[in-house]
């Protein structure tokens, strides 16, 4: 109802929806490298992390509000690039900037907070997994941790997988409809998104639903495979750990699985991928070679250096 004007925005949600609200940090050389990125591109990554928390509770996002510190050395151009980044992927799911704030900071900082809607019956939240329920995720992972590798150094990729890498962490696609049509199946029992590294999301999901979890399968990314190989690293360790991809992780009833995938390969062209069980007995666990080992939360970790 009211936007960019005022002390305030204004807005009249729907009375039969819910309204949820998430808000996310992105600061420079924790988050991202502005020298190594585009404006555009760090503007691009702050609205999809944000997006990506709405997709995962099964919402439309609506607006949002952006709270910029700007470093002495930043110029003009730059600032609106930002904000043109940001505008191109909120415009293509019709979300709208509707005010801020902006500061002076020691390090380039976005503050992004961005509400949606959701019906009642449509809100997902992590902690409705039960056990036996299919365990999967909605792309391979790894990606972006590959991407990120690659802008300290080359390293002898293809360079088709390359850009796929760096796409990945400088542009990642948060999966907004692919929430919310997950969300409308009442098979679905949990979801969130995967921004801290499969070990370590999979883990909350599972104590917050009160069981724990086997992976049977971690499913990477051809990208990531790739950057492991050059460096002679494990290329499950990025999908594992890495963090960033922003796909979602879903724990659906097996009955509706087979079903549900089938129809959702055929909505959005991709599989949705079978990773692993919902299991009674607590903690995470690896399936490797019919042996199990535990599965340790080593992702992202937001306060450690």
């Amino acid at each position: 109802m009211l936007g960019i004007g005022d002390d305030a925005a204004a807005w009249k949600p729907s009375g039969s929806h819910l309204s949820v609200i998430t808000s996310d940090a992105l600061v420079d050389g924790v988050h991202f490298r502005s020298g190594r990125m585009s404006a555009l591109q760090i503007g691009h990554r702050a609205m999809a992390a944000n997006l990506s928390d709405v997709a995962a509770m099964g919402a439309r996002p609506v607006l949002a509000t952006v709270a910029l510190g700007v470093p002495p050395e930043a110029h003009e151009e730059q600032l609106l690039d930002l904000y043109r980044g940001m505008q191109a992927l909120a415009s293509g799911h019709g979300v709208r900037i509707v005010g801020g704030d902006i500061v002076r900071a020691p390090a380039l900082t976005l503050a992004l907070t961005l509400v949606g809607e959701v019906r009642r019956s449509h809100l997902r939240r992590r902690d409705g997994a039960c056990p036996g329920d299919v365990v999967a995720v909605t792309g391979p992972l790894g990606a972006s941790h590959a991407g990120l590798l690659l802008l300290d150094r080359d390293l002898p990729v293809a360079p088709e997988l390359a850009r796929r890498a760096r796409d990945a962490f400088a542009t990642p696609q948060p999966r907004v409809r692919e929430g919310r049509w997950l969300a409308a199946s009442v098979h679905l029992h949990a979801m969130m998104d995967c921004s801290d590294g499969l070990a370590t999301d999979l883990g909350r999901l599972a104590r917050a639903s009160g069981c724990g979890a086997t992976v049977e399968a971690v499913p990477v990314d051809p990208a990531a495979c790739a950057v492991a190989q050059a460096l002679h690293e494990e290329a499950a360790a990025y999908a594992l750990d890495g963090g960033e991809d922003f796909e979602l992780i879903v724990a659906i009833a097996p009955r509706a699985f087979a079903h549900l995938s089938a129809r959702f390969e055929q909505h959005f062209g991709r599989p949705l991928l079978r990773i692993g069980r919902m299991e009674k007995r607590e903690g995470l666990r690896l399936l490797e070679a019919s042996e199990e080992r535990e599965l340790a939360s080593s992702g992202w970790d937001h306060l450690r250096p």
